[in-house]
């Protein structure tokens, strides 16, 4: 915690010296990255020359440092604990329901960097990756690292995901998306539309109400409240999808929503009642397909992220389908590069596993026994 006290004092952090080669980079420090991390030097690598792990973010948290101050633990997806996490002293089903999430988050990430000695570099900004003849050039804004194996674990909280809509560009009221989003008050009077069919959708729904003049809920597929999430369902389909090289499938269409009180009753009351999606946009509102109209002064894209892949460009991975063709979390067209929290490892169902599963075969493409 010594660059957040560094940080308080008014002092700037450190820039991070990388190294100019390393057998394994690790692009992320979300719980994917983290967990992939903790496993590697489980399995022998040391931190900063067996592997370096690279972060965008100023602070540890991952891409929760960045969410709105209201957001609780309790009302968020389910923080899975990462692994070892026990062992100093930590679990999230413990953690300060009252305290802002991403600051409960973010205090569990350094502690756990700091505890295990993860030596997480940031920030660092990763601008590209190349191949060549002997594994892969990691070009950032720090400068270049040279590495034999590849762990892209990146998540997708800088992609979200807005869909095209007729007249949206003349649409004169306020768009934002997910990541955008800071306070219910920025909304107060307001007639609101949320877009999306996830729990974040359901979450600014439940803020607004009493805050915004109205709220207005439209969704692609009808809405469906479980008494149990269906996690192995939407683990097989995203499995399924990434083996094929096609686009993932929401999470969300393959779990349904949760089934909790709050929300059935928020349903009961007109709350949380979708609509079919609209038609079209207009400078005022949108238009359904059989011509009704709603007034709107805002619009919340909460319509999912697709997976921060930019600086895997050059590389090629992209299928005729658009997707990326991964299996066990290894790339099938690159063989020394994994894609640690992708698709069926989406942090929120299998991350922790993923990480074992990733770190294995990193160190035995390395050549090393794996412990």
């Amino acid at each position: 915690m010594a660059e957040s006290r560094e940080r308080a004092r008014g002092g700037a952090p450190k820039l991070p010296e990388l190294p100019e080669r390393t057998d394994v980079v690790v692009v992320g420090a979300g719980q994917a990255g983290l967990s992939v991390a903790w496993h590697l030097k489980r399995l022998g690598l040391e931190p900063g020359t067996g592997f370096a792990v690279l972060d965008r973010g100023p602070e540890a948290g991952g891409a929760w440092q960045f969410r709105w101050e209201s957001l609780r633990l309790g009302t968020a997806h389910k923080v899975d604990d990462l692994p070892g996490m026990n062992r100093i002293g930590l679990s999230f089903a413990t953690a300060d329901r009252t305290r802002p999430a991403r600051d409960v988050v973010r205090e569990y990430y350094e502690r756990y960097e700091q505890a295990f000695d993860l030596r997480v570099l940031r920030p660092v900004e990763v601008e590209r990756v190349t191949e060549d003849g002997h594994g892969f050039t990691v070009a950032t804004d720090r400068g270049d690292i040279a590495t034999r194996v590849l762990v892209s674990a990146g998540g997708t909280w800088t992609r979200p995901f807005v869909p095209h809509y007729a007249g949206a560009a003349d649409f004169r009221g306020v768009q934002i998306a997910t990541p955008q989003y800071r306070s219910a008050d920025d909304f107060a009077g307001m007639r609101v539309l949320v877009v999306g069919g996830g729990t974040s959708a359901v979450g600014f729904l439940k803020e607004l109400e009493g805050v915004a003049a109205s709220t207005l809920w439209t969704t692609r597929r009808p809405v469906e409240f479980v008494e149990e999430v269906r996690g192995t369902e939407a683990v097989r389909r995203a499995d399924e999808a990434a083996r094929a090289g096609r686009p993932l499938p929401s999470i969300v269409s393959g779990t349904g929503l949760p089934a909790t009180p709050e929300n059935l009753a928020a349903a009961e009351r007109g709350l949380l009642v979708a609509r079919p999606m609209f038609a079209s946009m207009e400078p005022d509102g949108v238009r359904w397909a059989d011509g009704s109209f709603a007034p709107v002064d805002a619009v919340i894209w909460a319509t999912g992220f697709r997976a921060e892949l930019t600086h895997l460009a050059p590389l090629g991975l992209r299928e005729p389908g658009g997707g990326v063709r991964v299996e066990g979390g290894r790339s099938l067209r690159h063989p020394r590069l994994f894609l640690a929290g992708y698709g069926p490892q989406a942090s929120t169902i299998g991350a922790n596993r993923a990480g074992r599963t990733v770190a294995r075969q990193v160190v035995a493409e390395l050549g090393q026994p794996v412990r």
